[in-house]
């Protein structure tokens, strides 16, 4: 199975009931979500400075589009190119964009990184809650270097995964459910809920797992900068030619 055939795959769970619950379910799933987003912000502004006309890559913008919303917040003037396999995720970031009035700054497109040409060279790269739904570790070096061939040497990516094996971190996965009840699910709801969270997930096994495809991708000094139980935000950079 080639790498796009494995995302299109993956897409297939964030149908239209989980598109419509997932901007409410992602923000309990992952404490700190809003701060993830914002730091990751930070992060790319920090790197690439402030203003120019920036170019930024966002792989997997559907349903919240927040990384688009976040940096627009600090650097009006960057522009976005997002990508996604789920039609209705998709559908639910065109219309975030729309209310936040950032449309007109904003291209999406349906599919994977193979439909997005080559000769597109982008200042930077954000892929944020994509890694740890691909199957295996061939899907998720391709998806990796897919991006590193569509940004500029040198350039930054931001990258945020889960990256322990769920059933390795009891503990972590016991306290995820906590949370969910701390936000009004009964024991019930939270068997449900975590067997949605698990459905097809295959993180990385570790942070050192993560540095190993980042390595094998073509990209170089990757430093975390935010963490949250199975949650993992780093930014690495291309290597230069």
């Amino acid at each position: 199975m080639k790498s796009d055939d494995r995302e299109l795959q993956s897409a297939i769970k964030f149908d239209s009931s989980r598109a419509d619950e997932y901007e409410t379910q992602s923000r309990i799933a992952l404490a700190g979500y809003e701060a993830c987003h914002e730091l990751a912000a930070c992060m790319l502004a920090a790197t690439l400075g402030p203003g120019g006309n920036r170019r930024i890559l966002i792989v997997g913008v559907g349903g919240t589009a927040q990384e688009i919303t976040a940096v627009s917040r600090i650097e009006p003037t960057w522009r976005f190119v997002g990508i996604d396999p789920s039609e209705p995720m998709l559908a639910r970031a065109a219309q975030r964009l729309e209310e936040q009035g950032l449309s007109d700054r904003a291209e999406l497109h349906l599919g994977t990184l193979d439909g997005l040409s080559t000769d597109a060279t982008f200042d930077a790269a954000m892929m944020l809650g994509v890694l740890h739904h691909l199957p295996g570790d061939d899907a998720k070096n391709a998806i990796l270097k897919d991006i590193a061939n569509r940004i500029a040497p040198g350039a930054p990516l931001i990258l945020a995964c889960n990256r322990y094996v769920y059933a390795k971190k009891p503990h972590l996965l016991a306290a995820w459910g906590e949370r969910w009840r701390m936000h009004g699910a009964t024991s019930e709801d939270v068997k449900v809920k975590l067997g949605k969270i698990l459905q097809g997930a295959d993180p990385p096994a570790s942070e050192d797992e993560v540095f190993s495809l980042l390595a094998n991708a073509g990209f170089e000094r990757p430093e975390g900068f935010f963490s949250s139980l199975f949650w993992g935000a780093w930014i690495a950079w291309r290597k230069a030619l």
